[in-house]
């Protein structure tokens, strides 16, 4: 099924999930996690692999790169110097393209910095990066780095790591529907039913790590993830029934035998 497919750059992929890697209790249960959420893509913290663990193993021994594809972020930066340059390292230390850019502008919020966030998303695309940046809800914003050259945009559906859900849907449909790009709502998603309400926006994917790796469960919550977010897809192309302030019959009252109306 064609639409099944989500298309970043030259990227391909099965699944609108992305996932990430941190937050989890042991390694061996971020890996579960990751099988049962059905991703093809993960997201690493680029700053935060410990190159000196005394077992000589990082966080990328526990992913498999014949199954996920790694987007390296730029989590911790907050200055486009800063990201553009993590960005390279990226590059250089996975051979890879993709990169989530992350300017991050307030400390206690994690709210991106938008200024300084399209000035580092300008210098990579000119780089030859596949840029996916994270980024306020905001229309305009988002329409600026589509312009720039980003390979999709990521607006926040809340703060990072706040599991709130889905604070503002009428800007993520107005994004939506100026976008010749993907949409991936990023950051704020705390369970499955705020992951099917933000697809069946339309929205092309979702990018999860804290209501996946804090839940009680979290290789029960990355199913339900995976369950949800195709759920909320194949609502949106289905195309839910109006809302009515008034009941509607199921079984309309006209054209049954013997029944008149009042009756």
């Amino acid at each position: 099924m064609p639409d099944c497919l989500l298309k970043i750059g030259k990227h391909v992929f099965n699944s609108r999930l992305i996932v990430g890697t941190g937050k989890f209790s042991s390694l061996e249960l971020m890996q579960a996690a990751h099988a049962a959420s059905g991703a093809q893509m993960v997201t690493v913290a680029i700053r935060r692999i410990h190159l000196d663990d005394p077992s000589g193993k990082t966080l990328l021994d526990y992913i498999d790169r014949s199954k996920y594809v790694i987007l390296p972020n730029t989590a911790g930066c907050f200055s486009a110097k800063d990201a553009i340059l993590t960005a390279q390292l990226a590059r250089e230390a996975l051979e890879t393209d993709l990169i989530k850019l992350e300017v991050i502008g307030d400390s206690r919020t994690l709210y991106p910095d938008t200024r300084e966030t399209i000035a580092a998303a300008e210098a990579l695309v000119d780089d030859g990066f596949t840029v996916l940046p994270y980024i306020i809800d905001d229309p305009v914003a988002c329409k600026t780095l589509e312009a720039i050259g980003c390979a999709a945009v990521m607006p926040l559906a809340a703060p990072i790591g706040s599991g709130l859900g889905l604070c503002n849907p009428y800007s993520i449909r107005i994004i939506k529907e100026s976008a010749e790009v993907p949409v991936i709502v990023d950051a704020g998603v705390g369970t499955a039913s705020d992951a099917a309400v933000a697809m069946e926006l339309g929205v092309d994917g979702l990018l999860m790590n804290t209501g996946i790796a804090s839940a009680d469960d979290p290789v029960l919550m990355a199913s339900a993830m995976r369950n949800a977010v195709m759920a909320g897809r194949q609502a949106f192309l289905a195309g839910r029934m109006p809302k009515r302030l008034h009941a509607s019959a199921s079984s309309p009252m006209q054209d049954l035998i013997g029944t008149k109306p009042g009756n």
